[in-house]
């Protein structure tokens, strides 16, 4: 089977860093699973890696679209697979790399969209946000699939709609949806590890990270963004560390309780991925602490991908 490898884990866990040197060693591509770093115009606050930082490595799926349009897990997989393909036929490996546990999935697990993504129920529950309000959104959700409501956040609407439109089309529960899409096979073996870095760190990495965007311009970058797209509910003012700012710019908050705001909501996604992330039993777990070094985390990934073979 044709190999492809994924690097998952929390924000601020290091997943760029693993995957560059990967794909150096193993002469391959990067792919981003990260739902926002497809946007344009995003870089600061979604830790888009810079030109510089790529090292001459080829990356795909970062800034492709325009903040204002709409996109989905289906529109991922659509263009994520050709992509996976060309990769694999010019001689070289796929490296998935990012934290939206729903698009790794979509690859992971060959989930078929075909029939799931109905353009006409995701408008009505699109309009439904846009004219009452996320709360009201939700509140459907949580009357249609209580358990479904609980695992998302009520201001992940776009993830609320996909789920209330999975909901409809397939007259059942999203959970009993999604075991069944665990059963479908996949073309690729895939080789996944998930990066996890003990609690202390890896929130000590998250507030150093918000500190660092802040330092860089987020404020300016998301005042930019917030111009362009006209529409407040649109899924690239949601993503964390745009809304809070938005909130900010607007005179909602002041600027101390926008910085606690982003790094308190930053911990409580990281452990919200966290949570998905232990859903893959076939994963090396690489467990990072305060000793580990970028070159012995290196070794066990090398290790690994030495005793799976063609490495």
């Amino acid at each position: 089977m044709k190999q492809v490898i994924i690097i998952t884990g929390p924000t601020a866990s290091g997943k760029t860093d693993v995957a560059i040197t990967i794909a150096k060693e193993n002469n391959g591509e990067i792919i981003s699973c990260d739902s926002m770093q497809l946007y344009k115009k995003m870089d600061i606050g979604t830790a888009t890696p810079k030109m510089s930082e790529r090292q001459g490595v080829i990356h795909h799926n970062f800034n492709i679209i325009s903040p204002f349009e709409n996109f989905n897990v289906a529109k991922y997989k659509e263009i994520t697979i050709p992509i996976i393909e060309e990769v694999l036929n010019q001689g070289k490996l796929p490296i998935l790399v990012g934290g939206t546990g729903l698009y790794i999935d979509s690859i992971l697990y060959n989930i078929n969209f075909s029939k799931q993504d109905n353009k006409a129920i995701r408008e009505k529950y699109e309009e439904i946000a846009e004219t009452k309000g996320k709360e009201a959104i939700y509140q459907l959700l949580y009357e249609k699939d209580k358990e479904a409501a609980k695992n998302i956040h009520p201001n992940n609407i776009k993830r609320v709609i996909r789920a209330l439109e999975i909901i409809d089309l397939e007259s059942t529960s999203l959970a009993d949806y999604q075991k069944d899409a665990i059963k479908v096979s996949s073309p690729y073996e895939f080789i996944i590890f998930v990066l996890n870095p003990e609690r202390k760190l890896l929130y000590e990495r998250i507030e150093k990270r918000v500190d660092i965007m802040l330092e860089s311009g987020l404020v300016r970058e998301v005042a930019e963004v917030k111009k362009l797209v006209a529409n407040k509910n649109a899924t690239s003012l949601q993503a964390i560390g745009y809304k809070e700012v938005i909130w900010y710019i607007d005179g909602i908050i002041t600027y101390d309780e926008m910085v606690r705001l982003l790094k308190r909501n930053s911990r409580h996604y990281a452990k919200r991925q966290l949570t998905w992330f232990k859903r893959y039993k076939r994963a090396f777990v690489i467990e990072i602490n305060e000793k580990s070094t970028k070159e012995n985390i290196n070794i066990q990934i090398r290790d690994i991908l030495e005793k799976k073979g063609n490495f």
